[in-house]
Order: C-alpha cells, then sequence, then structure tokens
C-alpha cells in the first residue's frame, strides 16, 4: 500500500498561534484513491424533447428513507446543469450489466449530446416528466429540492415522486477507470439453477 502523507511532521512544523491551515490532497492522488471504490452506475436523465441530456453518474446516494430523497454530485461546466435547473425534475436510472453502452453514450464517450444520448434505448416519462429507462434495474422519478454548489460541482438533493422497480438483473458497477458487473442476469440464474423452460 502506497502511503501519501498530506501533513507535514510536527516536529518540522513551524508553531503558530490558532489554528493551522488545513492540508489540502493532491488532485491525481485524490482521483487515484476514488478509483478504488467501486460504485454502481445510474444515468441521470433530465428535460424533455429537445431540451433533454443527462449524464453518467457513480456518485449517487441515499440521504433520506423519510422522506425518501436522494442526491449526487454535477459539474457545474456540465451541459446537463443548466438543464436541470430550468426543468427542475429528474430520472435516476440503475442500470445492469448488459446496459454499458447506455452508459457509455450518457457519459458522452462517442461525442453525443442532449437528446442525441437517448437513441438506442426505450424511455417513459414519469410523473414529474423526467425520461425513465425501460429496462431498467429500478427508476427514480425526483424533483429538485435543493442546489448546493460548492466548489466545481453542485450537490443535487431530490425528492423522489415515484419508484419503478425492474427485474433482478446484474448490476452495472465502476471499478478501477472500467465497468464490471456484480451478480447474474435473471436468465443465467435460471438456467444455472435448472429453471429454465420453468
Amino acid at each position: 500500500m502506497t502511503v501519501v502523507s498530506l501533513v507535514t511532521p510536527a516536529s518540522a512544523a513551524p508553531r503558530r498561534f490558532g489554528r493551522a491551515a488545513p492540508a489540502q490532497a493532491e488532485t491525481p492522488n485524490f482521483r487515484a484513491a476514488l478509483r478504488h471504490l467501486a460504485g454502481g452506475v445510474s444515468v441521470i436523465t433530465t428535460g424533455q424533447g429537445e431540451d433533454r441530456t443527462g449524464l453518467t453518474v457513480t456518485s449517487l446516494s441515499s440521504l433520506s428513507a423519510e422522506p425518501p430523497t436522494v442526491m449526487f454530485g454535477l459539474n457545474l461546466s456540465s451541459s446537463s446543469f443548466p438543464v436541470l435547473a430550468r426543468h427542475r425534475s429528474f430520472g435516476v436510472n440503475f442500470l445492469n450489466a448488459t446496459q454499458k453502452q447506455i452508459a457509455d453514450r450518457f457519459a458522452g464517450r462517442g461525442g453525443e449530446k442532449g437528446p442525441a444520448r437517448y437513441a438506442g434505448a426505450s424511455w417513459t416519462e414519469g410523473v414529474t416528466g423526467a425520461p425513465l429507462l425501460e429496462g431498467a434495474l429500478a427508476a427514480l422519478d425526483c424533483e429538485v429540492e435543493e442546489l448546493i454548489e460548492r466548489h466545481s460541482h453542485a450537490i443535487v438533493i431530490g425528492r423522489v415522486r415515484e419508484v419503478r422497480l425492474g427485474g433482478d438483473d446484474a448490476a452495472l458497477v465502476y471499478w478501477r477507470g472500467d465497468y464490471e458487473r456484480l451478480g447474474w442476469m435473471a436468465e443465467e440464474a435460471r438456467t444455472a439453477c435448472g429453471l429454465r423452460g420453468i
């Protein structure tokens, strides 16, 4: 294990009155560390019609169960930020292991922007009008409760207005800079247990 020290040893630190300024992590080391944190892959969708866009995130988190609330980080320079701020609603779509291409499209890996990110998949609208992915492990339709701007990002807090549950398929996860799968697809599980055709 490599240890990157961000603190000057006490014997070498000059004595000061009051509180010392906290050390700041170096960005490359911080990013390298976070690559080891495996995360579920979700697509955030927002807008309607030609004013639709979205992004791929691994930073989604439950904030509260009562009331149902989620949060994620969104770069202020992202093309999705002004659309989300205008529409004040968004969909959260938990991707299964076969939906890597959707994750890539919404991450902009092929250069797709706006409504072009929705190609190649089937979508419906939630109660807020946010696009929800058919075939996702689960989808949440959310209203923006608060946008908290900090540094380069906004913390998006969303109140869940509708929950749609999908199948029990393998999940798409992101780890060490690449997509992985967690679990079995439903058909694989049935075949492995000898239940195919039943």
